[in-house]
């Protein structure tokens, strides 16, 4: 009998894991009272779903294989382009993942059995598939290609999506890269040349329709992935969440707005010319959403906001904060999206006043990283708001929380996005430093477990973009919600491994802020906790969506 590719290996680990996951799922009574497994199980289904879009994404490969290469026309040595389609080496890694994740769920199952509703002996079947991806030696293969191109496998990009990607790789390079360490050290403002430079690159209007200033025009989310992830790559906070803001509100307003709140806004957000803020986090409300207590109270032709909002980033330089306060008492049903219209402010504090006696104010919180944006607490002390700049008018009364709840979505694919630019980054500079430094008398990239580490991370990145186009395609089909939140809370904890891996891959020149990797790895910890906290995701949108009959 011939020996299995490793393809087919993967392939029947997956299989097994899906299996596993789908029988807990339907075993498990509630995610409210059986927690501790439900958040097993529903991230135990994020590290499936991904193992199976990645061996999705390596059929497609092997059925085209005529598809062009991702290496960019004359790209610069750090564009680091593709190797070109390598239908072997993408087998390796989904082999190598597929096997990760069989342990990992194989972990979080012993003596937990009958909680589960699974018998020990379910992965019994691929042990053998699951040791050759766990192989050392296997390991060291896969690692070999790594260190040659400090790149997590190939990415099959379409032609357009390869002139995007290196576009916004050269502009990161260019702008973001020699200023996002000292931004990080002295916590200072994201320079307007960055802002502006991405406004003409019409960055802000990728997912806004032409007609309104735009160019959304139906595989937006894919092209926002890819930009996404490249100025990420070069900074999370000076950058990489640039245009997270405009995309929440914007999508917010085409969903919602009317005809006259879209042309009135969309076009400015398109061109840069209002940037953004989102204001839905209330310090005794973060991901419960529902239960926030803001006001806006109606008084003629305004309406009166009051109340405090927090982890409101990049609120000091925003024109637009969107708003998300409580019109009626009645639940998630009383909640309401406003465009709050204000002056942009730099620096980590501002207050504005108004005839009357109302005022709105901001204090930048300070935070271990994430730096540049600046992460504010909003005071709205009776703000006065023209009723026109109630998203959908009358008619958007009490639909706040739908249309906030959709946007988030796009946000959460987004984040996903940000945080495979963070581990692309923290994979290049472990790999860069593993060929120069030399450890007992051998290059530190010569020892085994260094190329264990690195073929882990490679796999753990192949993954998660893989999943992260893949969600893309699901929300523009039109739903995409579990999907979504599935990438975003696994990428995100990923990120967290890749980056401490690699930070201990410098030994203690990487808790030195001078090595570009400590800011990478107090930038990654963000990642899990914002546009959706990771337990809040698997429990209350993964696990009930995955335990619907």
């Amino acid at each position: 009998m011939r020996e299995p590719t490793e393809a087919g290996r993967a392939r029947a680990v997956v299989e097994a894991l899906r299996d596993v996951v789908g029988r807990a799922a339907a075993h498990v009574a509630s995610a409210d009272r059986d927690q501790t497994v439900a958040y097993d199980v529903a991230s135990m289904s994020a590290a499936v779903a991904a193992a199976g879009e990645l061996l999705n994404l390596i059929a497609t490969s092997d059925a085209a294989p005529d598809a062009a290469p991702d290496a960019a026309p004359d790209a610069a040595p750090d564009a680091a382009p593709d190797a070109g389609p390598d239908a072997g080496h993408g087998a390796d890694l989904a082999l190598l993942y597929a096997a990760d994740v069989a342990a990992d769920l194989a972990g979080r199952l012993t003596g937990r059995e009958a909680l589960w509703g699974v018998d020990r002996t379910a992965l019994d079947g691929v042990a053998g598939h699951v040791a050759a991806g766990r192989d050392p030696a296997f390991l060291e293969r896969v690692a070999e290609r790594v260190l040659a191109t400090r790149e997590a496998g190939p990415r099959h990009l379409s032609a357009e999506l390869q002139l995007v990607r290196a576009a916004f790789r050269e502009f990161a390079a260019d702008r973001v890269a020699p200023v996002a360490d000292r931004i990080h050290r002295a916590d200072e403002d994201i320079p307007a040349d960055i802002i502006d430079g991405l406004a003409e690159m019409g960055c802000f209007g990728l997912s806004i329709p032409a007609e309104y200033g735009g160019s959304a025009e139906g595989d937006e989310l894919a092209a926002m992935v890819v930009v996404t992830e490249e100025l990420s790559r070069a900074s999370l906070g000076a950058a990489g969440s640039l245009i997270t803001r405009p995309e929440i509100i914007a999508t917010a307003i085409a969903r919602g707005g009317t005809e006259e709140q879209k042309r009135r806004w969309l076009p400015l957000i398109a061109s840069g010319e209002r940037l953004c803020a989102v204001a839905v986090t209330e310090p005794d409300f973060g991901s419960d959403v529902a239960r926030i207590t803001t006001s806006a109270i109606r008084d003629g032709d305004e309406w009166v906001l009051n109340g405090v909002k927090t982890w409101c980033t990049f609120a000091g330089r925003a024109h637009y904060l969107l708003v998300l306060a409580r019109t009626d008492p009645a639940g998630h049903r009383g909640l309401s999206l406003f465009v709050v219209d204000k002056p942009s402010f730099t620096g980590h504090e501002w207050r504005l006043t108004q005839e009357g006696g109302g005022s709105v104010e901001g204090r930048a919180i300070r935070t271990l990283g994430y730096r540049g944006m600046h992460s504010f607490e909003v005071r709205f002390d009776g703000w006065r708001v023209p009723a026109a700049d109630l998203i959908g008018g009358d008619g958007g009364l009490g639909r706040g929380f739908y249309l906030q709840m959709q946007a988030f979505a796009n946000a959460r694919l987004q984040t996903a996005a940000r945080a495979v630019g963070v581990m692309q980054s923290a994979l290049e500079l472990a790999v860069d430093y593993a060929r120069q430094r030399s450890v007992f008398g051998r290059p530190l990239a010569d020892h085994q477990l260094t190329r264990a580490k690195i073929a882990r991370m490679a796999a753990l990145i192949a993954a998660c973009r893989a999943f992260t186009f893949a969600a893309a395609r699901a929300v523009t089909a039109g739903d995409g919600q579990l999907e979504a939140a599935q990438v975003k809370q696994l990428a995100c904890r990923a990120a967290e491994w890749v980056t401490r891996e690699a930070q201990q891959l410098h030994g203690g020149y990487g808790y030195a802020e001078e090595y570009s990797i400590s800011r990478l790895f107090v930038d990654a910890r963000v990642l899990s906790i914002f546009e959706g906290a990771d337990e809040v995701l698997a429990l209350r949108m993964i696990a009930r969506r995955l335990m619907r009959p």
